[in-house]
């Protein structure tokens, strides 16, 4: 029975370029939740009796809300939801799902990187049609309906059981449980060489992979393991667990530590990798080398073709602003368009629906293709070993050549989390009102050459998205960024990216912060951080 509930607007329902992401604690109170998946479904038109694809990172408090958005999309009339099963879906799993089956859209339950618990994070995004995040126009229209929703539909039945596969009916819907992992599955081995990758592990190449007790565990286990034939245990933490095992889940050298220990140890693996979450990012190690997400986009794009899904080459490659500029020199090289965007990744999705781009990534480890139309992590393992199954090289081999071919990029980002807020907008408005006066100043060796707060004209439906960071480049190819990133809950986090080309290859094996520690001085020069922030070291360097 379908049943109309008053409801009262809360006001803080804004989602950002990933979807609402609160606490727990807060998406627990009365109607808070309802609210957002309403005013997501008044803001769409013409998905009476279409699918809906519903699944999430398994997160604290996933199984509620999706059971939640199952019941208020039978009541707005959906006619199919396809749910994974346990309520699990990867957020590349699910950009797939919709793809395939042709689904209206899908919501996803996620906050990526971000803790999980009783007490940290939670999200919900909704994905268009092409699977892809959805783009502004529809994530304003759904906040401006959050701001005066009074009412919201839903069915009164009993909870659909998500741990069997099946379908089973609602209120004049159908609800299909489904196997969360086998159509990826089937993607990825379509897309890679999975005999030569077999034959390399076969042979004794050793293969470690951290799901961090998070949603990619099931998809690596399966592919990983299963069907390459890695063995038993090189697929660590691969239980999801609505905690993530007390643990962050953020594929980086602070949170993946122990992996980074490993590879760097004296009986390393040949190969080290992580994902996050929800299953977008990355982390990708050799033995003995850490490959940073900028130079594994470049990597990944110049040797994309020794993979059968990219055999015939790639149209183009997207990176986001913040992103280092390694990226720039293999389109060039290759002669294919090169496009800079905003961060998020829904930015690439016109990118890629129109053919102009078909590699693209972040420096915040995200990197993916075509396939789907979001960030993929273990897509990202999986051609990384396919690269190392053709090329018969040792990853370390693979980096110091293309540093020697195409120079290097030496790149960090330093995280400043939890800033307080007004402080941290505070830096941000100082750093603006300082960007006609900067070029031509001179800090040490150092020469701005231009300075601007990025702003991206859309190649395809020509919007504008300004104010996306402070740049500020020096003479010789050197830059420093500035943004504020929206994926923290509480506070703000304050990125500085800095970053240096270096095309001498007697100077690429130069420590990275060594290599870059003018620019981080002067970074703090010009913005102030210890002085408006109180931190006189960032939280996470990587």
């Amino acid at each position: 029975m379908i049943r109309t509930v008053t409801t009262t607007p809360y006001g803080d329902q804004k989602p950002g370029t990933s979807g609402l992401r609160k606490k727990v604690p807060v998406f627990q109170q009365k109607n808070y939740a309802e609210n957002f998946i309403q005013s997501i479904f008044d803001s769409l038109e013409g998905f009476k009796g279409e699918t809906l694809v519903i699944g999430g990172d398994g997160r604290y408090y996933n199984r509620e809300v999706i059971q939640i958005a199952i019941k208020m999309a039978a009541a707005n009339g959906f006619g199919r939801v396809l749910v994974g099963r346990g309520g699990i879906l990867s957020t590349p799993a699910a950009s797939n799902v919709i793809r395939k089956y042709k689904a209206f859209g899908g919501i996803v339950l996620s906050a990526s990187h971000n803790p999980g618990g009783p007490t940290e994070d939670f999200g919900i995004k909704y994905n268009i049609g092409n699977g892809g995040p959805a783009p502004e126009k529809v994530t304003d229209a759904i906040y401006a309906r959050s701001q005066v929703i009074d009412s919201y539909k839903t069915s009164d039945v009993a909870d659909i059981n998500l741990d069997a596969e099946g379908t089973q009916e609602l209120d004049g819907m159908t609800v299909t449980v489904i196997d969360p992992v086998a159509d990826y599955a089937e993607l990825m081995e379509n897309l890679f060489d999975f005999a030569a990758i077999r034959k390399l592990i076969s042979g004794g190449f050793r293969v470690v992979f951290d799901a961090m007790s998070a949603v990619t565990g099931p998809y690596a286990k399966e592919i990983i393991e299963k069907r390459l034939g890695a063995p038993k245990g090189s697929v660590m933490n691969f239980i999801p667990l609505p905690d993530f095992g007390g643990h962050h889940p953020d594929p980086n050298l602070v949170h993946a530590r122990a992996l980074y220990e490993t590879m760097m140890g004296p009986d390393a693996p040949d190969f080290g990798a992580a994902s996050d979450g929800d299953g977008d990012r990355n982390l990708v190690i050799g033995r003995g080398i850490f490959i940073t997400p900028s130079d594994s986009l470049a990597m990944l794009a110049a040797n994309a073709h020794l993979a059968p899904g990219y055999a015939k080459g790639i149209a183009g490659i997207a990176r986001s602003m913040p992103t280092s500029g390694a990226a720039d020199r293999v389109a060039e090289k290759l002669g294919i368009g090169i496009y800079e965007t905003p961060t998020g990744w829904k930015f690439f999705g016109n990118l890629l629906d129109e053919g102009m781009a078909t590699i693209c990534g972040e420096e915040s480890a995200g990197t993916g293709s075509n396939h789907v139309r979001e960030k993929d992590g273990l897509w990202a393992v999986l051609l990384w070993l396919n690269i190392l199954a053709v090329r018969k090289e040792s990853a370390l081999d693979i980096v110091q050549k293309h540093w020697a071919t195409y120079g290097r990029n030496y790149y960090s980002r330093h995280d400043y989390e939890e800033v307080d807020s007004d402080a941290a907008n505070g830096l941000m408005a100082n750093l603006r009102d300082q960007l006609a006066s900067l070029p031509g100043k001179s800090f040490g060796a150092l020469k701005v050459a231009t300075s601007d707060d990025f702003a991206y004209n859309d190649p395809v439906d020509h919007s504008v998205s300004k104010n996306q960071g402070v740049r500020i480049l020096f003479e010789g190819g050197s830059r420093v960024v500035f943004r504020l990133s929206g994926t923290g809950t509480s506070g703000a986090t304050l990125r500085v990216y800095i970053e240096r080309f270096e095309p001498d290859a007697a100077r690429h094996g130069i420590e990275t912060q060594e290599a870059l520690a003018d620019l981080i001085a002067v970074a703090d020069e010009i913005a102030g951080i210890k002085a408006r922030t109180g931190r006189t070291e960032p939280s996470v360097i990587t």
